[in-house]
């Protein structure tokens, strides 16, 4: 049984222990072995209760996970825990349970934040005196709010009264500490170190993942020397699937794989060499694998970075976690293609500083028959590496970092009528959001320029002719909205014209454009954030690649974007149909042979007042004449007709759909799922009367055909 001795309820502690096979993976896994525990605290009332609580950091009662300005909090079970960035790092103050009496050989609790032993830490104490201390595993920037099992060993002590005490007197980075659920037990929670030595028989290394699985931190060490290191939700026994680090360039040596959180003394059983990745077999052909969106072969994905035409290759790198399929252990992912449309996915290329010091987003540029890439170094600044192999292995230049400040994303521009090299950051300069400009001559000694207010993140700036206006050029800049100005870049200051203006809707994030290309095109490729795909051991997906104009409009210069030509060499069989007029009464089914991928075309002419509903697998579109809207889903965007009329181009894939309207003038990208056998298309006219013309279906084969 399970007893409680606080004033506390231990109803959702003892639930969660035979039930949180359910709980969120931010969550604590089941703490196995406690049916004999006593309860100290699980903090789920709406109040501490009978703890007593000084200072303004633990706030009035227990957090519902994160607080305002923190980083996602996870590990914790329940609803709430203990947490003292109330107000932020600058906040203090002391939580401080009642006496109650020692009965068992192990005092349990789960812990995070920072890691100061004497300005956040958690005490028992025992006869007036701290007996016991413990602190959480932040001390330097980058690092997670992860809570994990801490356990005391208070044998000496049974019998005895004591009395828990949680400090913050810590202010600045990593101020701040959490804790969750306090337990006696005769067993210990604290996962105990795991090591085993396995020789590389093969090229790589297969390890279990258990989605939800607590984090464990691992290395894999060749001679004392950490190869790699990273978290993992390992599967101890039988998991979801399997990822797979490189390790090529080790085999026949012996490598010793280790963790320090293991629940087991067989939790690294599952770790084999294999000459093949995981289900090579499968690889590709996975229910919800997208067909013609570049997905990784496993795990996470984010934003793209380092897009650059090398040596007649397109290279995508992009953020990247090898050995989970959630955000974390950022990497640079690496792949190639002829034609912006297949994809060839490359071993990772550029591996974390060390363990916490992540490698965050980025650019690149084909420089003197090298790649050169600046990107975020999350514990060093800003910094930049050489690639003499076409990204496969780097150097870093002398003198990393290269600039030192707060922010990150480094997109690296030539500017010609200046002869520099221009250095595009996010900063967050007087707890602003900006993007900051620095200059250098050598890409080695750089200056402060200029800084420009009002962006958030991953910056992209690039010049383009206006077409139409013969001789006229503007300069594009935007960050990770897509939300962009147009304007002028002397080398120093970026002078906007007014106004900011929108291309993308949706599901866009952190898009970047190519460097080098070669017939002089503007290519950009973006992260399709927010798909789903239930079950997949991949997750997240890029948007096709897109050329961007800049071209005249009633409403001033504007960018228009749409999907590369090369998309068109997916195309298998079309079905066409005749035009024909929509309304109330009549609809269009369009039948044809396509299977669950493909692009559609149509023009719309609306009457006036007219609604148009369009649905494509279940999916509805709709453009509003009389609010000059188009709706794809929940996502909506402005759109005028041109010469009285809507052009539609529509590409449907298996977790998104993507609408170009009016050659571009507005793209959105939609995260959809549809039921896996629908196949449909289908016109009507919910309000008025519409022309439909130049209807056309395309199959789309999949880019993952070999």
């Amino acid at each position: 049984m399970i007893r409680s001795i606080g004033n506390i309820t231990g109803a959702l502690f003892i639930a969660g222990l035979g039930l949180l096979a359910h709980a969120s993976p931010a969550r604590a896994a089941d703490p196995s072995g406690l049916a004999d525990a006593v309860l100290v605290a699980d903090f789920e009332a709406e109040t501490y209760g009978d703890w007593t609580v000084t200072g303004k950091a633990f706030g009035p009662a227990p957090a519902l996970g994160a607080l305002p300005g923190q980083m996602a909090v996870e590990g914790f079970l329940g609803k709430r825990l203990v947490n003292s960035f109330t107000g932020g790092d600058a906040s203090t103050g002391t939580l401080t349970s009642r006496s109650f009496k020692i009965e068992r050989k192990a005092i349990n609790f789960l812990i995070g934040g920072g890691k100061s032993l004497d300005g956040t830490f958690i005490e028992l104490i025992v006869d007036g005196k701290s007996v016991r201390r413990s602190t959480g595993p932040n001390d330097s920037p980058g690092g997670s709010e992860r809570l994990a099992w801490k356990s005391w060993d208070v044998r000496e002590f049974v019998g005895k009264m004591g009395t828990v005490r949680i400090v913050d007197d810590r202010k600045g980075g990593w101020g701040h500490i959490n804790v969750d659920h306090i337990v006696q037990s005769d067993d210990k929670l604290e996962p105990e170190p795991v090591r085993r030595e396995l020789i590389a028989t093969a090229r790589y290394l297969l390890l279990p993942v258990k989605n939800g699985a607590p984090k464990q931190r691992m290395t894999l060490t060749l001679d004392g020397k950490i190869i790699r290191e990273f978290e993992i939700e390992l599967a101890e026994g039988p998991g979801d699937f399997q990822v797979f680090a490189d390790l090529g360039a080790y085999q026949g040596k012996t490598i010793v794989a280790a963790t320090d959180s293991g629940r087991r003394k067989d939790a690294l059983a599952g770790l084999v060499f294999s000459e093949t990745l995981p289900n090579a077999d499968g690889l590709y052909k996975e229910a919800c694998r997208p067909q013609f969106h570049f997905t990784s072969r496993r795990g996470w994905l984010n934003d793209p970075n380092g897009l650059v035409f090398h040596k007649g290759k397109y290279h995508l790198f992009y953020q990247h976690n090898p050995y989970g399929r959630e955000w974390g252990n950022m990497h640079w992912g690496h792949a190639i293609s002829d034609d912006l449309v297949r994809w060839k996915e490359l071993p990772v290329s550029v591996y974390p500083y060390k363990f916490g010091d992540w490698a965050f987003s980025g650019s690149a540029i084909s420089l003197d028959g090298d790649i050169i890439a600046a990107f975020t170094s999350t514990g060093r600044g800003e910094c930049l590496l050489r690639s003499k192999d076409e990204g496969l292995t780097w150097t870093e230049f002398p003198g990393n970092p290269a600039v030192k400040h707060e922010g990150r994303d480094p997109k690296l521009v030539w500017h010609e009528p200046t002869k520099q090299w221009i250095m595009a950051l996010y900063d967050e300069y007087q707890n602003k959001r900006m993007i900051a400009f620095h200059g250098s001559a050598d890409l080695r000694t750089w200056k402060f320029l200029s800084r420009i207010d009002g962006f958030f993140e991953c910056p992209d700036l690039f010049e383009a002719e206006v077409q139409g206006e013969p001789g006229a050029r503007r300069w594009v800049l935007y960050a990770a909205d897509g939300k962009y100005v147009i304007g002028q870049f002397d080398g120093k200051d970026f002078h906007a014209e007014p106004g900011k203006h929108q291309l993308w809707f949706g599901n866009f994030y952190a898009a970047q454009t190519y460097a080098n290309v070669p017939d002089g095109r503007h290519i950009q490729i973006g992260w399709a954030n927010g798909m789903k795909y239930p079950g997949m051991p991949f997750n997240q997906q890029m948007t096709v690649a897109t050329e961007l104009t800049l071209r005249k409009t009633p409403d001033g210069i504007r960018m228009f974007g749409t999907p590369v030509k090369e998309i068109a060499s997916l195309r298998g069989s079309a079905t066409s149909v005749s035009a024909q007029t929509i309304t109330r009464d009549h609809h269009i089914g369009i039948e044809g042979v396509w299977d669950d991928v493909f692009e559609l075309n149509l023009s719309l002419k609306p009457g006036e007042g007219s609604v148009g509903n369009l649905k494509v697998r279940g999916l509805p579109i709709q453009y509003d004449a009389a609010k000059r809207t188009l709706q794809c889903g929940t996502v909506s965007a402005p759109l005028e007709p041109v010469d009285g009329k809507i052009s539609l181009k529509i590409l449907v894939d298996r977790a998104s759909v993507e609408v170009f309207a009016n050659d571009g003038r507005v793209a959105m990208s939609v995260g959809f799922t549809p039921a896996a056998k629908d196949r449909s298309v289908e016109l009507s006219a919910s309000k008025g009367s519409i022309d439909v013309s130049d209807i056309k279906v395309y199959e789309l084969r999949s880019i993952w055909t070999r």
